[in-house]
Parts: C-alpha cells; sequence; structure tokens
C-alpha cells in the first residue's frame, strides 16, 4: 500500500505547487494573476509570525497535495488562531486519505507553538469535501460573509 508523505513546502516544489493550486482555484471557477502567485509564492517562504506557510502531499513520489495556512491574532484567546485556508488533493488520489493528513499536520504543527484553534471554510456545494470535514471536525454553524 502506497504511504502518503506530508512535509513543508520548499522551493524546489515550485513546479507542482502551482500546478496543485492552479487545480484548485480552477475547482472554485478563480484565476488570479501571475503576481498573485509570485507574492504567494514569496510569502510561503517569508519569515514572519503572520506570513502562510504550506504543506505538501506526496504519494508515491507525486505531489497530490497542498495546503496553506496561517496564524493571526484572536480577541478570544491569549494564543493565536490558524486559519487553514486552502486545502486541494488531486482528484485522482481522493479517498485515499491526502485530505485528512494535510489537515492533521496543520493541526500538529500548530499544537507545537500552543495554537488549538485551527478552522476553514468550504463553499457549501463542495460535498466531496464536506464528508472529509464532517468527519474530522466540528462543523460551527456560523455563516460568511465579506464585502468583496
Amino acid at each position: 500500500m502506497s504511504e502518503i508523505t506530508i512535509r513543508p513546502l520548499a522551493q524546489s516544489d515550485h513546479a507542482d505547487w502551482r500546478r496543485l493550486w492552479t487545480d484548485y482555484l480552477t475547482f472554485y471557477e478563480t484565476k488570479l494573476p501571475e503576481e498573485v502567485y509570485a507574492i504567494t509564492w514569496k510569502r510561503l517562504f517569508t519569515d514572519g509570525e503572520f506570513e502562510p506557510k504550506g504543506f505538501i502531499a506526496t504519494l508515491d513520489d507525486k505531489a497530490v497535495g497542498l495546503t496553506h495556512y496561517l496564524y493571526h491574532r484572536s480577541g478570544w484567546s491569549e494564543k493565536n488562531n490558524c486559519y487553514l485556508q486552502d486545502l486541494f488533493a488531486d482528484p485522482k488520489a481522493r479517498g485515499k486519505g491526502v485530505g485528512a493528513a494535510l489537515i492533521k499536520a496543520v493541526q500538529d504543527e500548530a499544537g507545537k507553538i500552543g495554537v488549538k484553534n485551527v478552522y476553514w471554510m468550504t463553499h457549501e456545494t463542495n460535498a466531496t469535501a464536506r464528508r472529509l470535514y464532517d468527519h474530522v471536525a466540528r462543523r460551527t454553524g456560523f455563516i460568511e460573509y465579506d464585502l468583496l
């Protein structure tokens, strides 16, 4: 049986990261300009408490998933919160534990610095992801609003 490996993104992952993130954005029917790709990649390797971080998942030495996450202050806790911003598993690798392993990696990394609250959002129509999320996390019932 193949084993999933989760590790922090490395500079050498750029092509795989770009492919997976593009597929994620395509899934959500979104396109971003090249400048956003460039600044996001740069930020993933910029030191700083609130800079985004990332993991990549491999299966049989092929990159099959990614996640981006970041820490932010909260008025409800002394410790930061962790927002799991992006999570994607290649459709060919779904059902093999990639998404759950990426979530667990973020949870474990946050736990190393005492952060207990790891949270994320998904679209209400994303039934595949919601099946996983309902299994590994608690649904809060909050509804998102934005001013874009």
